[in-house]
């Protein structure tokens, strides 16, 4: 139900990747994704290799056996991997958006050799530590530090909100040090890097979510990967995955949407279709039309990163926006279904709770909300004395 037919401004090979994608979810996690939700679980060593078949995990990096693809066909790998859950589009910005990108961006040949083929395959698994329980949107506070002893490097520290660290052959861990936010590759299974899933979570069950407690990590010198220079680097890893997530929410939204039209046009009440009313029409539309400018927004934006154009205030507009939309969406096909929403017979719910989550991950809305006002005014307005991402500058 495209009214603006936007799919049709889709390459071939766009379009391929679409099809391919959404021809797998259909057939191998469409019908199990309720029970992993329910379960609050996800089986992560069985699906990255199949993922990593399917050309997925770094999709858009080039060389190293990674197929270059556009930024608007990993946009649509995941729009159509989050039609089905939120958990397996983390799956993927984990994997490939962050893990894999800072070991592309800022490692040695070495490091790129030793993991990037692995990784892509979905042999091995990585993650991305730098969330922290005291320090989630202040990143520049982290606390992990990283001390030189010799020529090691001594880890400590603690992550909260990890994605797939208990399963990570390597994470990749930013710490403060003398110098500044650096990134380290930290192999799973090194003394001293202990992981524990988080559990009781209402959303995002259909994913493993975990936290790091770094105890005395040795690591030797060539752990550190070496083109990491502050938290500009880090950023602009976050800055791949909140792409991702501005393309995925729409796919959420769409399962929620499609679920909704489908049961207003069999849900009978006073003798008629549910959607045969004023008041549920109306809301359909709506839906059609948020729906509709959200895509556009993903489009766009994809379109400007291919051309190397993207900025963060962009990625901000369409993470803030889109995430938004997503989550009124859920809510509205929830009203729909009326008490039958509420059930894991039915998607909605569980997008809804879902969304909660993708809502405040990758940047709250108000930090979003922060970059664009000072993209807006040129003045900064967070508090006096932390730089602001996109100038470095202090509103004191």
């Amino acid at each position: 139900m495209d009214i603006l037919h936007i799919d049709d401004q889709l390459t071939d090979e766009e379009r391929t990747i679409r099809d391919t994608v959404r021809d797998y979810v259909d057939k191998n996690i469409q019908p199990r994704v309720s029970g992993w939700f329910e379960e609050d679980t996800l089986p992560i060593r069985e699906l990255a290799p199949e993922l990593g078949k399917l050309g997925l995990f770094g999709m858009q990096l080039k060389g190293y056996g990674l197929p270059g693809s556009s930024a608007v066909a990993y946009g649509v790998a995941c729009r159509e991997l989050e039609a089905a859950d939120s958990g397996l589009r983390t799956l993927l910005s984990v994997q490939g958006s962050l893990a894999m990108s800072s070991i592309y961006k800022f490692g040695t040949e070495d490091q790129k050799t030793e993991w990037l083929a692995r990784m892509a395959a979905g042999e091995a698994l990585g993650c991305f530590g730098s969330t922290e329980p005291r320090g989630g949107s202040e990143v520049a506070a982290m606390q992990t530090y990283a001390r030189r002893d010799g020529s090691d490097w001594i880890l400590n520290g603690h992550k909260k909100w990890i994605g797939n660290a208990a399963l990570a052959d390597v994470a990749v861990i930013w710490a403060q040090t003398d110098n500044g936010v650096r990134g380290f590759l930290v192999p799973g299974g090194t003394p001293g890097f202990n992981t524990s899933v988080i559990k009781h979570k209402w959303g995002l069950r259909a994913a493993v979510t975990c936290e790091i407690v770094l105890d005395n990590v040795r690591l030797p010198a060539e752990a550190i990967l070496p083109g990491t220079t502050g938290i500009e680097s880090l950023l602009a890893c976050t800055l791949e995955a909140q792409y991702g997530i501005l393309f995925g929410v729409t796919g959420a939204a769409r399962t929620c949407y499609e679920t909704a039209v489908d049961y207003a046009k069999s849900r009978r009440q006073f003798g008629l279709p549910i959607g045969g009313f004023q008041m549920t029409q109306q809301k359909l539309a709506r839906m059609e039309i948020a729906l509709g400018q959200a895509a556009l927004v993903a489009m766009q934006i994809g379109r400007l990163k291919d051309q190397g154009k993207v900025t963060q205030p962009m990625v901000s507009f369409g993470k803030l926006a889109n995430v938004r939309t997503a989550l009124e969406v859920a809510r509205q096909a929830r009203t729909i279904l009326a008490a039958n929403g509420i059930t894991l017979d039915y998607p909605v719910i569980r997008h809804m709770n879902n969304l909660e989550a993708v809502f405040t991950y990758e940047g709250t809305e108000e930090i979003h909300t922060l970059v664009l006002g000072e993209t807006i005014t040129g003045l900064p307005a967070w508090s006096p004395a932390v730089p602001s991402p996109l100038t470095g500058a202090t509103s004191s």
